[in-house]
C-alpha cells in the first residue's frame, strides 16, 4: 500500500465554507473540494485542476489565491480493514467571492454542495473528521499536522 497524496482546499465564502457531498453507502459524506495528485504534477496544479473539476469556480490557467498549506492530516485505515487506504491530505484554503449559483462539478463521484455556517459542521460527516479544525482556524494561522484520523 503506497500512500495517496490528497490536495483540498477550505473555500471560505461569507461566513461559511463550501463543502462536496459525496454518498458512500446509504449515507452522505462531505469533502472539503479537491482530489489526488498525479505523478509529476505540483500540489498548487493538482488544486487548481481539482477545484475547477469539482466546482467550475476557479477556471482553468487562473490563478487560485491560495493560503497554506494550512493543515496536513492523514487517513490511514486500520491494519485489519479488507481494503487498507493511507491518503495524505494537504490543505490549503481561499476565499470565494461573489456568487456560488456558478458552482458546478465536473466529478460524477460529487452529489452536490452547500456553504456551511461553521456551527452547522458538527451535525454532519466530514472526511477527514476535521471539524473542530475548521471551527477554529483562522487566516493567519500556523500550518499544522492534525495527526491520524480515520473515519470508515
Amino acid at each position: 500500500m503506497e500512500p495517496r497524496i490528497r490536495v483540498s482546499a477550505i473555500l471560505r465564502w461569507e461566513g461559511r465554507i463550501l463543502l462536496l457531498r459525496h454518498e458512500k453507502g446509504d449515507r452522505d459524506v462531505w469533502l472539503l473540494p479537491g482530489g489526488g495528485v498525479r505523478v509529476g504534477e505540483s500540489l498548487i496544479s493538482a488544486l487548481q485542476r481539482e477545484l475547477w473539476e469539482e466546482t467550475g469556480l476557479f477556471p482553468a490557467g487562473l490563478d487560485v489565491p491560495l493560503d497554506g498549506p494550512v493543515a496536513i492530516v492523514e487517513s490511514i485505515s486500520p491494519p485489519g480493514d479488507a481494503y487498507r487506504k493511507h491518503v495524505v491530505h494537504v490543505i490549503f484554503a481561499a476565499d470565494v467571492t461573489g456568487s456560488l449559483e456558478g458552482v458546478v462539478s465536473q466529478d460524477d463521484a460529487v452529489r452536490g454542495h452547500r456553504a456551511f455556517l461553521l456551527r452547522e459542521l458538527e451535525a454532519i460527516t466530514i472526511h477527514p473528521p476535521i471539524h473542530r479544525f475548521l471551527q477554529r482556524w483562522q487566516p493567519g494561522d500556523p500550518a499544522t499536522y492534525l495527526g491520524e484520523m480515520w473515519v470508515p
